[in-house]
């Protein structure tokens, strides 16, 4: 890869990642040295933070970075929340959640495997919304699972989510997705890109 393609390469992992990264994890994914990987990071987070039409910058933290929205673009999400709270959930939010229950606790990869689609802003939605929860899961770095909340089996009229329809029948489901979760776990632990933080 050119520099630029390797500085476009970076840019697209932190933005379908969602969440603090190593860099050296950054350069083992990309097929790069972690001191390459390094200095073009550095130079995009320059170039992304001098660059007045850019809305992202690259946060970064010991070793760790991750791609964020600028600060002052804060107003945008909080009024796009504002108006989501004024609605009632989307039919994607409603199967997004429906997979949570059922495979829960579940992790963001096997989320979007499931649906096909990247599943950020919904993800994030259930949570502010009290629906979901998330906890890092044991032995993985920054990686999370999902699960429903209590507010939601209020909500639901359920004393525990196993009274949900055919619970049992949908749990088994998890099972086809185990050889996928540990393929992609060999590949980088490529599974949890969300960040879910009202301030973005």
């Amino acid at each position: 890869m050119t520099k630029e393609e390797k500085t476009a390469a970076i840019q697209a992992l932190l933005f379908y990642y969602g969440e603090p990264l190593a860099v050296g994890k950054a350069a083992k994914l990309l097929g790069m040295k972690e001191e390459e990987c390094a200095l073009i990071v550095e130079a995009l987070s320059a170039k992304l933070n001098d660059d007045p039409s850019s809305g992202f910058i690259i946060l970064k933290n010991g070793d760790e970075i991750e791609l964020a929205t600028k600060p002052s673009l804060a107003w945008i999400f909080k009024k796009l929340i504002e108006e989501e709270f004024k609605e009632e959930l989307t039919p994607a939010a409603l199967e997004t959640i429906a997979i949570v229950a059922y495979l829960g606790p579940v992790t963001r990869a096997v989320i979007d495997y499931v649906r096909g689609v990247n599943s950020t802003f919904i993800l994030r939605n259930l949570l502010i919304r009290g629906l979901v929860s998330r906890a890092l899961a044991a032995g993985k770095k920054n990686v999370f699972e999902y699960r429903v909340s209590f507010d939601f089996l209020k909500h639901m009229g359920l004393a525990r989510v196993e009274d949900l329809p055919e619970y049992q029948k949908y749990k088994n489901i998890l099972q086809k997705f185990e050889h996928f979760e540990e393929v992609e776990e060999n590949h980088g632990n490529q599974e949890e890109i969300i960040s879910e933080s009202p301030e973005l």
